[in-house]
């Protein structure tokens, strides 16, 4: 074979720098497809600044263009964080880990601190993540203490507390697991 039958490699063209217009579009665009805090849409535009460049001699103001999309509604920080702490609870991780990813989001600590688990929430969360990955009550056979370690290490590492984490992996059988995350719902016990 001569090098006349390869294919020669196109070389790609560097983007265009960004101007006004290109940036609200890219803006626009984002908050369209995603659900979105403001400090995230920021760091996108910011990044997109980065990789292709500027066209105009002022810099944009990111933070004002952000601004502008939460005055038309296309931003919500409160909804975002109720959304992603209910899927997060959902899927069983701890208040920890929610409060963690909505801190890593851009959300505020007041809205964090309003979406926050209530004791029911961090129960049934627990108790999800236990039932999803077979933990305590919910593994079928022995125990060994080998394993029960681990498991009480992965329920820590999902951001329960060691309280929660203790009374679902002491359970003696599923339904007194159930019970206790049930109990939550009557009453408000403490579970960090």
């Amino acid at each position: 074979m001569s090098e006349r039958d390869y294919p020669q490699k196109r070389h790609k063209k560097p983007p265009k720098p960004l101007d006004s217009a290109r940036l609200q579009e890219l803006a626009l665009a984002y908050v369209a497809r995603f659900s979105t805090t403001q400090a995230k849409l920021e760091a996108y535009l910011q990044r997109k600044l980065r990789e292709r460049g500027w066209d105009e001699e002022d810099w944009p103001d990111l933070s004002a263009l952000s601004s502008r999309y939460v005055e038309l509604g296309y931003i919500d920080d409160a909804l975002y964080a109720k959304s992603k702490a209910s899927s997060l609870l959902g899927r069983g991780y701890g208040s920890r880990r929610v409060d963690q990813a909505l801190y890593a989001a851009g959300v505020g600590e007041g809205i964090r601190s309003d979406v926050a688990p209530d004791e029911a929430a961090r129960r049934q969360a627990v108790l999800a993540m236990a039932r999803k990955r077979r933990f305590g009550p919910f593994f079928q056979g022995d125990l060994e203490k080998d394993r029960r370690e681990k498991q009480i290490a992965a329920l820590l590492r999902a951001g329960h507390g060691f309280d929660c984490v203790r009374a679902v992996m002491d359970a003696p059988d599923e339904n007194a697991a159930e019970e206790w995350a049930e109990e939550a719902r009557d009453k408000h016990g403490r579970c960090p």
